[in-house]
């Protein structure tokens, strides 16, 4: 009896994870997978999930006892994509008219737009997003995700974009001075020590990562996109505050001179830097400093510009006429430098998925774009440790299309399955059951 007992428990010791599972845990075997590592793809692969993590990766497809099958055996899968520039609550700007909305709509009806646009979102495959300039609606939403009380993308926030008076994130240009709101100097900043409060009072808000607006805008009245309008001062003194307090920096800026600087003051990101040069893309490859390029936002607010210009802001559609073009031609120069670029749109409501197309038809491989939805994201965001790649211990979130994407980017645009963190919230696939 000893004998045979020391017997089996020399055979249980060498079953594999996919041999023997608590009934709790779920197979997907893939037909092919791109892991967000590489650039390789490996088909006939199983992904291993307990709980809401990866705990194996293995060639085949294997079948444990007591898991359930998810068939992905004639997809491609992938990382969860993430969107690292939405807007949560913005509506299409041909959908409407932007004073109008503005001023018949409270932060009440922002959350329930927000809500919907990010059920959107993460039915197209973006399984994390960071919002970059929200107000209070946006904390609320991301702990209400967190909480399993709605519907949405894992959320990185930042509340009111910090920027000076007149500035691109200044709700009050161009409007009547009488009209006021408390909510408009959320974000204003005029001075370092206001900087560094600002900076302050958005970390106890519930802000994740920090917003800074050095230049000018396009899609505001009476600021100029090719001017740097926050001091170097203020600019420094912001980032070193948000970084002592742990939080990451992204910066919106379009000419070379703001980019430069708010580069050299530290910020973690560069938000569309249209109007950069090489010079600029150099200097933010040797500090680090990734790319947004954000070529969606200028498709749709280009078209709108063109052909509903009574719906936008008023003064913006000649701006957005003479400067929407531009990203797509500097995107190869971005390209070619070498600088880290990550993913990201610039919208709320909309298409999420038409940035691929957008990359890979301005200079980017559609493995470049991958990376940059997955991979260098994650980096971004500070959470490479836990999405962006299919790998053991990471977070299971993945999505699937039919055909291979790396061979014909249009397949980026056809979701048919999404998981994040081992809840299934879309199945096109008649075998997977439905989760929510």
């Amino acid at each position: 009896m000893t004998v045979m007992r020391c017997v089996v428990v020399a055979v249980l010791a060498s079953l594999s994870l996919t041999t023997l599972v608590n009934a709790h845990e779920v197979v997907v075997h893939a037909g092919s997978l791109y892991d967000g590592v590489s650039d390789l793809r490996r088909d006939h692969v199983s992904i291993l999930i307990r709980d809401e993590r990866i705990v194996s990766v293995e060639s085949g497809f294997v079948s444990p006892v007591g898991a359930k099958i998810i068939d992905l055996s004639t997809s491609t899968v992938m990382p969860g994509f993430i969107d690292c520039h939405v807007h949560l609550a913005s509506k299409l700007p041909s959908r409407a008219n932007a004073l109008e909305d503005m001023f018949t709509h409270s932060s009440l009806d922002r959350v329930f737009d927000a809500a919907l646009f990010a059920k959107q979102m993460l039915l197209q495959g973006f399984t994390s997003v960071r919002d970059l300039g929200g107000g209070q609606e946006t904390v609320a939403l991301r702990d209400a995700i967190e909480a399993g009380k709605v519907d949405g993308p894992r959320l990185t926030v930042a509340l009111e974009p910090l920027g000076p008076t007149a500035g691109h994130g200044d709700m009050r240009a161009g409007l009547d001075s009488a009209i006021q709101s408390p909510e408009w100097n959320l974000g204003i900043v005029d001075s370092v020590d206001q900087a560094v409060f600002r900076v302050r009072e958005h970390k106890r808000r519930g802000a994740s990562v920090i917003k800074l607006m050095p230049s000018g805008g396009i899609a505001s009245t009476g600021d100029d996109p090719r001017q740097q309008l926050m001091t170097d001062d203020e600019m420094h003194a912001a980032v070193s505050t948000a970084h002592a307090l742990g939080l990451k920096v992204a910066a919106h800026a379009y000419p070379a001179g703001a980019i430069e600087h708010a580069v050299r003051a530290g910020v973690d990101s560069i938000e569309h830097g249209s109007f950069a040069t090489a010079q600029t893309f150099e200097l933010m490859k040797a500090q680090g400093t990734v790319l947004v390029p954000t070529l969606s936002v200028y498709e749709v607010f280009y078209r709108a510009a063109r052909d509903q210009p009574e719906l936008l802001t008023p003064g913006t559609a000649a701006k957005e006429l003479a400067n929407d073009l531009l990203p797509k031609k500097n995107l190869p120069v971005a390209v070619k430098s070498g600088v880290k670029i990550a993913y990201g749109t610039d919208l709320g409501e909309g298409d999420h998925a038409q940035e691929f197309g957008l990359l890979v038809a301005n200079g980017m491989s559609p493995a470049q774009a991958l990376s940059a939805a997955t991979r260098v994201a994650a980096q971004l965001l500070g959470q490479a440790d836990s999405v962006g790649a299919i790998t053991v211990g990471r977070l299971a979130d993945l999505v699937a299309v039919p055909g291979d994407p790396l061979e014909n980017p249009e397949w980026f645009s056809k979701v048919t399955f999404v998981m994040k963190g081992g809840v299934v919230y879309r199945s096109d696939i008649p075998s997977v059951a439905q989760a929510h």
